[in-house]
């Protein structure tokens, strides 16, 4: 799948921008990863968390697919420094709202209880995102008119950013291109009416 239509898939799937995405596309700029951010057990938990959005099957997860590590990569290089405030900020305060939940750590919650607390998180998410956007809808529109170089609109929940990454870095991964999705890595001709079932996998380019 070619990098731009895999991140308008993910922004249709999480219902906004790929946060890091346009810089992506244009050149990261390699930085010193944030130790407290993405510590051993962080990138754990990250790996954990992409696990539970896209769990094993018949195929590996992504936690296989080793999502924490390309999260460490993105946030760093790519992110502005506003956004990774939030990612840290919301990481570190994300076993705390787990506790509160459940009584315990994500790390140590049954696989049911990690899969509603973040289904929990994701509703607190697109109510953020919501407020965020008809909160600078009016100003977003002033700028677009008077060109405002310096409009930058707030960042997004953190589970937003967390989301999106596991999504982008899972499909990004060998195993989501050879295996989640369909791989052919010397292409023939071309064939514009291929036969498709439901439930076929997408194709990797």
């Amino acid at each position: 799948m070619e990098r731009r239509e895999l991140l308008k898939m993910i922004a249709v799937l999480t219902g906004g921008v790929v946060i890091g995405g346009d810089v992506f596309l244009s050149g990261c700029t390699a930085k010193e990863a944030d130790a407290s951010t993405f510590s051993a057990d962080n990138i754990a938990l990250l790996n954990e968390i992409g696990e539970t959005i896209i769990p094993a099957t018949n195929t590996p997860g992504a936690k296989a697919a080793k999502v924490g590590e390309f999260m460490k990569i993105i946030v760093t290089d790519c992110y502005t420094t506003e956004q990774q405030k939030v990612f840290g900020e919301g990481l570190a305060g994300l076993n705390a709202a787990c506790e509160k939940a459940n009584g315990k750590s994500f790390m140590d919650c049954t696989a049911d209880q990690r899969k509603s607390f973040l289904i929990a998180l994701e509703k607190e998410a697109k109510e953020y995102n919501k407020q965020r956007d008809e909160k600078e809808k009016e100003a977003k529109e002033k700028a677009k008119v008077t060109m405002d170089p310096d409009f930058v609109v707030a960042p997004s929940h953190y589970y937003t950013m967390v989301k999106q990454l596991s999504i982008w870095g899972y499909f990004s991964s060998e195993i989501g291109q050879k295996q989640a999705l369909r791989h052919l890595p010397v292409p023939g001709r071309y064939d514009g009416n291929l036969p498709y079932k439901k439930g076929d996998k997408a194709w990797a380019i």
